[in-house]
């Protein structure tokens, strides 16, 4: 058993299982260190009127971060000077953080997900379907060009900022970098758009979006959210260690966004806007 909130990892007592020299099965007490999953839910609150907007399952590192990521990118605010201030609900759980703002902030309620949202899908919450579907603002306006080489090397230095990852083997990663491939920031989360939403919103806050000039790099396989989450923050290149899905390359060429994907040893794939890749590759069989 694990406390409520007990920090982004959570220790478990478990039995391990091996075969000896001779196929016969021996067990043994062992204990383990787990990635912790825990509900948060995101409030507005004005004048001191509160209102949930979401429930999602993250693991509990920046909170504050996670919650404006993920209103930013929804389109519930739109500057940082609309935040008054981002604090935990004085309860004993610690997995309510509640959003202060200046001013009354409607929702719209086809964005509002009122439903329980998983730590592996950030859009099974929506109202609706045809929100999947809806973007905001046009394509990404950025004139950054990068080299492949450059790109390539990457997810070998967000591996270096994952240190919950090296303690359990159960975390995503999404790191920001800037055009030099020095990382800016990194976030560590069970849910691959959390991750994005706790970079995106740490920029969010600190007046630095949009982010033309940046590169997020994330983990896992890049889905459809993580590409409009990116082009709501306005960072022109998606980079993903694994595969993309059909919608996160749509989305990708129709919001301006360089998709790569598959970013493993010297090799990587770009699905969407491929002309960012200014270093006059030859061309020629693989």
């Amino acid at each position: 058993m694990t406390e409520p909130n007990a920090g982004p990892v959570a220790r478990v007592e478990s039995v391990k299982y091996a075969l000896s020299a001779g196929a016969r099965a021996f067990s043994y007490p062992v204990g383990d260190v787990v990635a912790t999953e825990e509900p948060l839910e995101i409030r507005l609150v004005h004048a001191g009127v509160a209102e949930t907007v979401s429930v999602t399952m993250r693991t509990p590192t920046d909170d504050a971060s996670l919650a404006a990521g993920f209103l930013f990118t929804e389109g519930i605010l739109a500057d940082p000077s609309e935040v008054e201030r981002i604090v935990p609900h004085l309860d004993t759980s610690g997995n309510v953080v509640e959003v202060h703002t200046r001013r009354p902030v409607t929702v719209d309620p086809e964005l509002r997900r009122r439903f329980f949202t998983n730590s592996s899908c950030g859009v099974c919450g929506r109202s609706l379907v045809k929100g999947i579907y809806a973007t905001r603002g046009g394509p990404v306006g950025s004139d950054l060009t990068v080299s492949a080489a450059l790109l390539i090397g990457l997810p070998a230095r967000l591996r270096t900022a994952q240190p919950l990852f090296d303690r359990t083997g159960g975390l995503h990663a999404a790191g920001l970098f800037d055009p030099a491939g020095q990382l800016i920031l990194a976030a560590e989360d069970v849910g691959r758009h959390n991750a994005v939403d706790k970079v995106v919103g740490a920029r969010f806050l600190a007046g630095r979006l949009p982010d033309a000039h940046a590169i997020l790099q994330v983990s896992g396989r890049v889905s459809y959210e993580i590409v409009q989450k990116a082009a709501a923050a306005g960072i022109p290149v998606v980079l993903a260690v694994s595969a993309p899905t059909s919608l996160a390359v749509s989305a990708a060429d129709r919001l301006g966004v360089t998709l790569g994907a598959f970013v493993r040893g010297d090799r990587l794939t770009v699905y969407a806007h491929p002309e960012r890749l200014g270093d006059g590759a030859a061309t020629g069989p693989a």
